[in-house]
């Protein structure tokens, strides 16, 4: 398993924005597919984005198309989450998932590393 670990969560206001980071424990990482999940209270975790070990490859869910942008950059074993004109039911823990499955998996049970999750909360 890859050890993982988010950082950049905070309090911004609606239409600002915030960047997400998440940390790999091995060089190996970019073998593995990297997924940004979200779980807001009351609800269930939500697929956001997903990016290939390569990085040339990604996925969004439809509510972040055009405001998200995931990336990576294998030298450093980190993934980037850059999130702009954020709304209000953004608001959520976003975490960071790793696994050796295709880059278009949005089903959370496919990823078998999770990160401990970030606070992400947008004020109207």
């Amino acid at each position: 398993q890859v050890q993982l670990v988010e950082s950049g969560g905070g309090l911004v206001q609606a239409g600002g924005s915030l960047r997400l980071s998440c940390a790999a424990s091995i060089r190996s990482s970019s073998s593995y597919t990297v997924a940004w999940f979200r779980q807001a209270p009351g609800k269930e975790r939500e697929f956001v984005t997903s990016v290939s070990g390569g990085g040339t490859r990604t996925d969004y869910a439809d509510s972040v198309k055009g405001r998200f942008t995931i990336s990576r950059d294998n030298a450093k074993n980190t993934v980037y989450l850059q999130m702009n004109s954020l709304k209000p039911e953004d608001t959520a823990v976003y975490y960071c998932a790793a696994g050796a499955t295709p880059y278009y998996t949005h089903s959370a049970n496919r990823y078998d590393s999770w990160g401990q999750g970030t606070q992400v909360t947008v004020s109207s």
